[in-house]
């Protein structure tokens, strides 16, 4: 729960993210890149809205389901009382806890679109007090539950007056603590803009007995208008040099962002330096004025040392620390495939493992990693005239002219400083998909390579993942002699299969820690590399093929690839000194030879 990872952090400052239900599924889908890109931040939350009504509510469970499951995110599910009955609110709840969300944000909640006035829904609830009760009464303790909290009273308080009333104030102050008092445990504030009202609203809560973690509501300025819309909306109170500073730019919408990340970033600093525990973004589904707001403050710096293993582990009963290196750009993927594990591997893949892999669906090659025709069509979807436009098209994704390739949609930090040999092997006809460079005893707290907390020391091979022809594996093959730490393993969509690996588990990442076993959380393994080979194949057809016309020339160069190349893995055993570019570049001269 929410409420106690805060615990565990002793007060040191921490981000969250909000998020709301797109409303067309390319919006949806580029919603989910945008979660996965955020996630890398490590947030303690994210949370996701319900609409006015109920409007929204099945993609809500839908979305909230899929950043814990999938993304492996705690997330936390917003509920409204507004249009909804007992029984609907008993169905998210059980829905919810069969995906394994632990937390819930209980509101009242707007008006449906077109009315004025809010009304409880006969045999609903008449406020948020008593949805935390139900909450409560139905689950226990096993959800942990937020409440929002208003620094400028409810706007119910003062509809028709500029400025809320001490007795309403007060009120409000009051139904605040009822809402905590029928089992609240966590506050999360409306935006403000005004510093010193919220602290003294914080204050007042303390003083009549109010006791759980306060987080802020903090919402970035994006735009004038919709900075405006959302102030007036929210009846935000905006101190009067936010206002004018505000309107004399208003024209320039890059001088409005800038603006709005150095005044929200100076927020954010005056509530940190005054013990506010953390900052819950507003982020109304955009990312940048986010996270520069979160680099200005210096929160970003030290994400690393908060992942305990190189790729996100699962939330929940089961221990998960090894996983196959193959589906490390598509982890949506990996986890909807292994979900249903009975358990999942422990200290040594192979120990105590689920015995297969869910099988591959349409879902895993058409909705993970995917936004509309257009996208990708726009990025590589360019018409082919043979395999050399195809080479060329991954080289620029490495060399970021192009956004998306079917298998990736973005590089990972640690790739950047292999991008531009990628690139050169990418122009040679070595499709590269996956990549690591080796890593020798590099801190736990690298801000490129570290994971597992302070005090470890973290360690790689290189790898490097990628399609090629018959002839470029034969080039591969024959610079082995020269190069006696590196193996191989190769398929092709028949299933044939070569090695020259001894063993059919090989540990690529590892880490020593004080007081623990050598964790090696990343393999290249023989069974899955064989179950991720159809995948990995099947994106040819499934993402890019069907871009073009059937029967055109296109669409034959992609289904010549699919029908002929090989998937390849190449891993360097050595580790401190070994250099795998130097064998590709052997490999390169063997062409044609």
């Amino acid at each position: 729960k929410i409420v106690d990872r805060l615990k565990e952090r002793n007060g040191a400052p921490f981000y969250s993210f909000e998020f709301f239900p797109p409303k067309t599924p390319s919006g949806v889908s580029n919603l989910y890149e945008r979660v996965e890109r955020l996630g890398k931040l490590e947030p303690l939350f994210v949370d996701i809205t319900w609409g006015a009504g109920g409007s929204t509510s099945d993609l809500t469970l839908e979305l909230s389901s899929n950043f814990q499951r999938q993304f492996n995110l705690e997330t936390q599910m917003h509920l409204t009382c507004t249009n909804v009955t007992k029984e609907t609110v008993t169905q998210a709840l059980q829905q919810a806890r069969e995906a394994g969300i632990q937390n819930i944000l209980c509101l009242r909640g707007d008006p449906p679109a077109g009315q004025e006035k809010w009304e409880a829904t006969e045999g609903g609830f008449a406020n948020a007090v008593d949805l935390v009760r139900y909450v409560r009464q139905l689950h226990g303790d096993y959800f942990g539950i937020s409440v929002a909290g208003y620094p400028e009273g409810h706007i119910d308080w003062f509809k028709d007056t500029p400025e809320i009333s001490e007795e309403d104030y007060r009120r409000d102050l009051q139904y605040l603590k009822d809402k905590v008092d029928a089992g609240a445990d966590m506050i999360i504030t409306q935006l403000f803009y005004d510093v010193d009202v919220f602290l003294k609203w914080v204050k007042d809560c303390r003083e009549i007995g109010i006791n759980v973690p306060i987080v802020p509501g903090i919402m970035p300025i994006n735009a004038y208008a919709g900075f405006n819309r959302m102030t007036g909306f929210c009846k935000t109170k905006v101190p009067k040099a936010i206002r004018d500073g505000l309107e004399a730019i208003k024209d320039n919408e890059d001088a409005v962002k800038e603006y709005g990340v150095q005044l929200v970033t100076d927020m954010c600093r005056r509530l940190l330096d005054n013990g506010i525990p953390g900052l819950h973004m507003y982020t109304l589904n955009l990312e940048k004025s986010t996270v520069a707001i979160l680099n200005n403050l210096n929160l970003l710096k030290n994400t690393t040392s908060r992942r305990a293993l190189p790729w996100r582990p699962r939330i929940g009963q089961k221990t998960e620390d090894v996983r196959p290196i193959f589906w490390a750009n598509r982890p949506r993927s990996y986890n909807s495939r292994t979900m249903h594990w009975d358990e999942y591997p422990n200290g040594r893949w192979g120990d105590s493992r689920s015995p297969a892999f869910g099988e591959l669906t349409d879902y895993h090659l058409t909705q993970v990693h995917t936004v509309d025709e257009a996208d990708r069509k726009a990025a590589y979807g360019s018409q082919l005239s043979g395999v050399a436009d195809v080479n060329a098209l991954f080289a620029k994704f490495l060399k970021g002219e192009i956004n998306r390739l079917p298998w990736c949609t973005a590089l990972d930090v640690e790739t950047n400083a292999l991008k531009e040999s990628l690139a050169k092997l990418c122009d040679s006809g070595f499709l590269t998909i996956n990549s690591q460079p080796r890593v020798n005893a590099a801190s736990s707290t690298d801000e490129v390579h570290g994971w597992g907390g302070p005090g470890g020391v973290v360690y790689q091979k290189a790898y490097i993942e990628m399609f090629c022809s018959p002839a470029h594996l034969a080039a591969i093959k024959a610079a082995l002699p020269e190069h006696k730490s590196i193996q191989y393993s190769a398929v092709n969509t028949k299933g044939q299969y070569e090695t020259s690996a001894k063993n059919k588990v090989n540990a690529v990442t590892w880490g020593v820690f004080p007081d623990r076993e050598i964790v090696q959380p990343t393999v290249v393994d023989e069974e899955s590399f064989l179950v991720w080979k159809d995948e990995a194949f099947g994106l040819w057809l499934s993402q890019w093929k069907k871009l073009y016309e059937e029967g055109s020339s296109s669409a034959k160069v992609v289904q010549d690839i699919y029908d002929q190349y090989m998937l390849v893995t190449i891993v360097d055993n050595d580790f401190i000194n070994g250099n795998i570019f130097a064998f590709m570049d052997s490999a390169v001269a063997k062409l044609g030879k």
